[in-house]
């Protein structure tokens, strides 16, 4: 079959994406992956067929922007960047490549595009979610960005009131005019309620964690399965350096350091990193494209590496601090570490409380995250035994999972399940 994937965000959003079109390419289907040219070279590195969606400087233009980096400001400006600016191209894109009964679409719940190309047309999609915090769910509930607060003990009454308050007051306003002007244009229905229900595909939804982690909820939708962390970093195309050897070689297990691949607001962070090594007397590592984010000078053991691959860094390090995206909470969960975690915004609160949670972090805010308190919180998390044991419980949960295979045959059950052209079944 056809494989169209849209993978929407950061290279953290579009690594699983990579992992999951190597897969299918694998297992003999056509792969074409659409997204920002900015992940062109990296798609062309292992041989994918590539379309492009915007421009790399809309991309880089959305993550220099501050308030993305915001919990009260971080989703109005991704839904504009993200959501409205490239729909009415993705829906072209896929349309133009359909062909009816041997083209499967996947893509995350931003993929506007591809959602109405479902509606309009009948292609069979999948929606793939990379965290439960795209779930609105009254049972045990995503941590939200405020004014939301959903703690567990709230009633379901109070906590559906507020999911229908952000639809209504946040996300429609924002995403329903452009959204059902284009979809008028096509002859379709208008729809609500976008981010809480019309996102999901109605055909399938693939959770790209394990239950273990964000165990499902009652009232998530029927057609929910969850597959497991797809833990892909590009493989054997990311050649680990012999400084990065070297440096891992000639001494203790460093401390990883790291807050995003997009992030070019860092510097507090990494500051904070930089003098907590110090007052620890312990070698660290600091991870980041954007040098100017970096103290001056790093301490004596501190060094600098704009890209290292987790897969090869983690198992050989001492602890994990970070913005618990998606990817890095699961590879540092492969590896066995302790993670100290400062989220931010998107799935990030939701991830860094799941970590707290399972007894294998702590977490600190983004104004709390100073050299004295990250040193006291890592002194904590490298010498409790607790931590040490559950951080090795949960690793044992990687050993012979399959999330990419068994994704791979989720979508390969649509084949064929196409829709006649203007049905409306798949509109929520």
């Amino acid at each position: 079959m056809q494989v169209l994937l849209n993978p929407i965000g950061t290279i953290g959003d579009v690594h699983p994406y990579l992992g999951l079109a190597s897969v299918l390419r694998e297992r003999g289907h056509q792969v074409t992956v659409i997204a920002n040219p900015y992940y062109e070279q990296l798609v062309g590195k292992i041989g994918l067929d590539f379309v492009p969606l915007g421009t790399t400087e809309d991309l880089e233009g959305f993550w220099r922007d501050p308030r993305m980096w915001q919990a009260w400001s971080g989703w109005r400006v991704a839904l504009d960047w993200t959501v409205i600016r490239p729909m009415r191209q993705a829906y072209e894109i896929i349309a133009d490549r359909y062909v009816r009964g041997d083209t499967v679409v996947a893509g995350p719940g931003w993929a506007f595009g591809a959602r109405i190309a479902q509606d309009h047309l009948g292609i069979p999609m999948a929606t793939l979610h990379l965290g439960a915090d795209k779930f609105q769910s009254v049972y045990e509930s995503p941590k939200m960005p405020p004014p939301m607060w959903l703690p567990d003990w709230l009633p379901r009454p109070c906590k559906a009131s507020q999911f229908w308050l952000a639809d209504r007051l946040f996300s429609d306003p924002i995403l329903g005019p452009p959204t059902n002007t284009f979809r008028a244009e096509l002859g379709l229905p208008p729809v609500k309620r976008l981010v809480g229900r019309w996102w999901h595909s109605p055909t399938r939804i693939i959770g790209l964690f394990p239950a273990w982690f964000s165990p499902p909820q009652p009232d998530w939708p029927k057609q929910t399965v969850m597959t497991g962390f797809p833990l892909w970093d590009q493989g054997d195309n990311a050649e680990v350096s012999a400084e990065m050897q070297y440096f891992i070689e000639s001494g203790d297990p460093p401390l990883v350091f790291t807050f995003g691949t997009a992030n070019q607001h860092a510097r507090q962070f990494f500051q904070a990193a930089s003098e907590a090594c110090r007052l620890l007397g312990r070698r660290g590592v600091m991870i980041t494209k954007y040098r100017q984010d970096l103290p001056d000078e790093l301490p004596q053991g501190v060094r600098h590496f704009p890209y290292v691959r987790f897969s090869y860094l983690l198992p050989r390090s001492a602890a994990l601090i970070h913005h618990a995206g998606t990817g890095t909470t699961a590879q540092g969960l492969a590896a066995g570490l302790p993670q100290l975690v400062t989220p931010m915004t998107f799935g990030q609160p939701h991830n860094g409380m799941r970590l707290v949670r399972l007894g294998v972090a702590r977490a600190l805010t983004p104004r709390t995250f100073r050299a004295a308190r990250v040193a006291k919180e890592l002194e904590f998390l490298l010498n409790s035994p607790t931590v040490a044991s559950r951080c090795q419980q949960l690793a044992a949960h990687f050993q012979n999972s399959q999330p990419l295979e068994r994704t791979c045959e989720l979508l390969e059950e649509l084949a064929g399940t196409d829709l006649r052209k203007g049905d409306n079944t798949h509109v929520l």
